[in-house]
């Protein structure tokens, strides 16, 4: 009670004293680079809600400021400065101009630079500002959120991978993937047996930065695999601001937003009885089957990760673990992993000498569904039912011949039997990882060596079982079953080495920066598989072991006169072992030259531009990657134990020679870029615009050869050339930034176009191209063609006729040469499937501790082969004379065209041509930020998203979102809802 009277005796006699001693402040805000006044400078007592802004005249006024109160300036497009209120009662203040953003370090191949320094186009993004929810693999992230790159999953299924295109790709058949560099190392992306996709063995919570470089300029220095663009992510570092740790938890549900639509049992009943003979009649069954409600579920999945993270100036160290759980909708397909990763930072020799360690390790495994069975479940008879316990087909029905065998051809095969009738599953280990020495020589410090020893290491291994499946010809071999085995090893090792000499030359008002390398890289590829291990009369392994090696010399040389004017030139010279001697090396140079119009004297003043730079860019990449390990080199396959020769008792094992072409050589990539970087109104308004155009000559291309020429009738030839051209824009907005509410709004456009110029050496009028696009229905058939004059992949089709009432007239198409007949030269090249124009549009608001974020996206343009109605929507896909004894299930497409037969001509009809385009809105979130929970510094969140939620289209398929063109059999997206927790402590 002695305290409590004291503590209220001070109150009483310091009281007064504190409130007499308030005080009104005013003064006056300018911008300190050109002295004129900021208007509208928000300025508040910090810790308080109570401030005030400018007037028109930069002049402010607030009131009851006490001695030690500190006074908060901020403005859009300035440093925040902070001030200590004393006895002066008039504060002027200078506001700079916040040069953060432009001075962000940019990774670039063997360097840095900074957003005001770059000369290429280059696009540097970070997790937080892409694509948010349940995102396995790092790619995921990318969809739909950079102009110029394009991201379509492949398919629904659990880990499952993408198709990216960096401008659309410069290549027919060789690869057309970017070239991926994790932490220094360039990774695989392809290739690893039981992984759908490589990149999901990188455990996007690692993730600190993507950085896309898409011109020449920017990607030669990268020289082979570079025509295609280059993305170098970098993993997040320890930090030495003590220990911190950061966890982070998910639980998603995925549901199809829809199925294939088929035709239900009563229109199935009705079709058979008012088309069927007797017989297909009597083989309606009783039963009310949705076979794609029996194969689809709901799937779930989880998420965990945890990362340690600290040090000191000279040593900082973080670590994570991570845990993934997902379910495929797809009945059996599950996706688990395991991930590790370790970074160690160290500076010695008083920070002469730094070294850095990464590695990251993966444990995937998976667990793969049929996805054959989805077709199944399209076709099957709704009328019969799942189970049949008199079945010796492990109890499940099936279509039988009189004998008790499947039905080998022209019957569906039960899709539940076949998802869990076969366990195909895979285990695979990753490890990525290096250790890069940087040092600073004490006797010219201007002088870097650096020193990057890195890896890329993979081993997998898997089996397939089935055992009760009709898949087999009879019950004997049904009840044997079927066992392949399979394993691989890969590796990847990496040295690279250069040095650097950067220096400020005053005297001249210039810098220079000079790197100078060398890199070594090698591939090997090896494993086995091995067939009917349950047979030893059957039993076959096929062993194989496969190299390639990537040897190069590269440099570059940065100068920048009076920081305004900026050049850069590059270059690589590359050889790779998939070519003979005589063409192994080849050189890839490029230029380019950079004005920052913003430092200029003429624009100091300016009250519009913050920022202006104009970019030019020329350079050469290459291609190198076809697959083959040895296509220019004479190798021989040994023949399988059926293909030995006698000789006596003995059996000598035979070789057979492959196709090769001594000729072959680089694909090069030629590419002009011109670009300009923009701020406008205090960064009100920043973004980019690129236009770029790209010739690719020497086509890596897979042709016929003339009869005798070769060891085979087609092979890999550099023949063709190849034009890309297009316009970029990213637009960045932040109409709304105070205290408690801030709106970010991002906008990216592409435009893009391909046409091949040239496909032989001498393309004649009458040579139409080379045919690709194999579709499910017809035998050898394909869709698509590579022609010059068109886009790759264009649609090869015939001109449907349609009757009076729009409904096509099976049969008739158009005499487009107008000889009296239909024939293939009637065909016609109608549309593509790459998209003409490609956007994206996000959304991030925040309010207090609220978070909003929206992501939509589109495409214009692009077509797709409707594959499931051609092959599923016509009337002897239902009731087939060949095969009396089987009914089967068609989609409802067959109701719209009446379409009876399934010849060559109507599966070629551009009726199933169809316009794909479409708008989605990918991603909805909602966060709160609870703030500290723990103790100070501590932070908690939580985060709801939803995934996938629209599609608008006028396509007429399951999806819209096609790789390659043709629509079949495509394992459904999902819709997926997550609810998140994130602790930072």
């Amino acid at each position: 009670m002695k305290n409590f009277k004291l503590f209220l005796l001070t109150v009483i006699v310091f009281l007064p004293i504190s409130l007499f001693a308030q005080q009104t402040v005013t003064g006056k805000v300018t911008e300190k680079a050109t002295g004129s006044e900021l208007p509208g400078v928000g300025i508040i007592i910090k810790g308080t809600t109570k401030g005030t802004s400018t007037d028109f005249d930069g002049k402010y006024s607030l009131e009851n400021v006490k001695k030690g109160d500190v006074l908060v300036f901020s403005y859009i497009g300035f440093s925040t400065l902070e001030i200590t209120v004393g006895d002066n009662t008039t504060i002027n203040v200078a506001l700079e101009q916040d040069t953060e953003t432009l001075n962000e370090v940019v990774i670039i191949g063997y360097g840095t630079t900074t957003v005001k320094d770059a000369t290429g186009s280059i696009t540097t993004v970070k997790p937080k500002d892409l694509n948010r929810g349940v995102i396995v693999s790092p790619d995921q992230m990318l969809t739909g959120k950079i102009a110029g790159i394009q991201v379509i999953s492949n398919g629904g299924a659990p880990g499952s991978g993408s198709t990216i295109r960096i401008r659309g790709g410069a290549s027919l058949n060789a690869s057309n993937d970017p070239l991926f560099i994790i932490d220094g190392v360039p990774v695989d992306k392809e290739g690893i047996s039981g992984l759908r996709n490589p990149l999901n063995t990188i455990n996007p919570n690692d993730i600190e930065s993507y950085t896309i470089l898409k011109d020449a300029s920017a990607t030669a220095i990268y020289g082979s695999r570079a025509s295609n663009g280059v993305i170098i992510i970098t993993t997040k570092k320890g930090t030495a601001d003590g220990l911190k740790g950061t966890y982070s938890s998910n639980f998603s549900v995925n549901e199809n937003i829809s199925t294939v639509d088929v035709l239900s049992v009563n229109q199935f009943r009705d079709y058979v009885n008012a088309n069927g003979l007797p017989s297909d009649i009597a083989l309606l069954g009783n039963a009310n089957t949705n076979w794609q409600n029996e194969i689809f579920r709901t799937g779930y999945g989880t998420d965990h990760n945890l990362s340690l993270r600290g040090g000191t100036e000279n040593l900082r160290i973080r670590g994570s673990i991570g845990y993934t759980s997902q379910e495929g909708t797809l009945l059996t397909s599950k996706l688990e992993r395991s991930t590790f990763s370790l970074s160690v930072a160290s500076k010695l020799l008083d920070d002469h000498l730094k070294i850095d360690l990464n590695t990251k390790v993966s444990m995937i495994n998976n667990r793969f569904a049929d996805t054959g069975a989805i077709s199944n479940a399209i076709a099957f008879d709704p009328t019969k039912p799942v189970y049949d316990n008199a079945s010796p087909y492990g109890g499940y029905f099936q279509w039988l011949q009189p004998d008790g065998n499947p039905v080998a051809v022209g019957a569906p095969k039960n899709p539940v039997a076949l998802l869990k009738q076969r366990n195909n599953s895979s285990n695979a280990t990753r490890s990525i990882g290096n250790i890069q020495f940087d040092y600073k020589m004490h006797f010219l410090p201007e002088l870097r060596a650096n020193l990057n020893l890195g890896y890329d290491i993979s081993n997998s291994y898997g089996d397939d079982t089935t055992f009760n499946s009709a898949t087999a010809s009879s019950v004997e071999l049904a009840k044997l079953g079927n066992i392949t085995h399979y394993e691989q090893s890969k590796k990847n090792i990496l040295s690279d080495f250069y040095l650097n000499y950067a220096k400020d030359l005053k005297s001249i008002n210039s810098s220079i920066d000079v790197m100078a390398g060398y890199s070594y890289q090698n591939f090997t590829n090896e494993g086995f598989n091995t067939n009917n291990i349950q047979d030893p009369t059957l039993t076959e392994t096929f062993d194989y072991y496969n190299e390639l090696n990537l040897q190069s010399f590269f440099g570059r040389l940065k100068y920048a006169f009076a920081d305004k004017y900026l050049l850069t030139l590059t270059y690589r010279r590359d050889g790779s072992s998939r070519f003979s001697k005589e063409n192994r090396w080849a050189n890839f140079p490029a230029a380019a030259l950079a004005w920052k119009i913003y430092e200029e004297d003429f624009m100091k003043n300016s009250k519009t531009f913050s920022n202006l730079k104009l970019r030019l860019s020329w350079g050469i990449t290459g291609q190198q990657d076809i697959g083959s390990y040895y296509p220019a080199i004479a190798t021989y396959l040994a023949g399988t134990n059926t293909a030995q020769y006698q000789f006596g008792s003995s059996y000598i094992t035979t070789f057979r020679a492959e196709p090769f072409n001594t000729t072959l050589k680089w694909e090069e990539t030629e590419t002009y870029n011109a670009g300009l970087d923009f701020g406008l109104f205090d960064d009100y308004l920043t973004g980019s615009i690129d236009a770029y155009f790209r010739r690719t000559k020497d086509l890596l291309n897979f042709i016929p050869f003339p009869g005798g020429s070769s060891l085979s009738n087609a092979g890999d030839a550099n023949i063709g050339k190849m034009e890309n051209k297009g316009v970029e824009l990213m637009l960045n907005i932040k109409p709304i930034r105070t205290d408690d509410l801030n709106l970010n709004i991002g906008l990216n456009f592409t435009y893009a176009d391909t046409e091949i110029t040239q496909l032989t050496t001498n393309d004649g009028p009458d040579y139409e191209g080379v045919p690709v696009g194999i579709f499910s229905g017809g035998v050898g058939n394909t869709v698509q063609i590579h022609s010059v004059g068109y886009a790759p992949s264009a649609f090869f089709v015939y001109q449907q006729v349609y009757d009076s009432t729009g409904k096509p007239i099976e049969g008739v198409y158009v005499d487009r040469n107008n000889d009296g007949v239909i024939t293939i030269a009637d065909k016609y090249r109608n549309e593509k499937p790459a998209a003409d124009f490609t956007f994206g549009f996000t959304t991030d608001l925040n309010y207090k501790k609220w978070n909003f974020n929206m992501a939509w996206r589109g495409s214009l343009g692009n077509y797709a082969y409707n594959n499931v109605d051609s092959n599923l929507g016509f009337n002897h896909q239902l009731l087939n004379a060949a095969f009396p004894n089987v009914i089967s299930n068609g989609v409802k497409n067959v109701l719209e065209t009446g379409f009876i037969n399934g010849g060559a001509e109507r599966y070629l009809s551009d009726y199933y041509i169809q316009d794909a385009s479409f708008l989605k809105l990918d991603n909805i979130s909602v966060g709160y930020n609870f703030g500290n929970v723990l103790s100070e510094g501590s932070n908690l969140s939580i985060i709801g998203s939803a995934q996938n939620i629209i599609t608008i289209t006028d396509y007429k398929g399951l999806d819209p979102e096609v790789s390659g063109g043709i629509d079949y059999n495509i394992y459904p997206r999902p819709k997926i809802y997550m609810l998140g927790v994130n602790l930072n402590f």
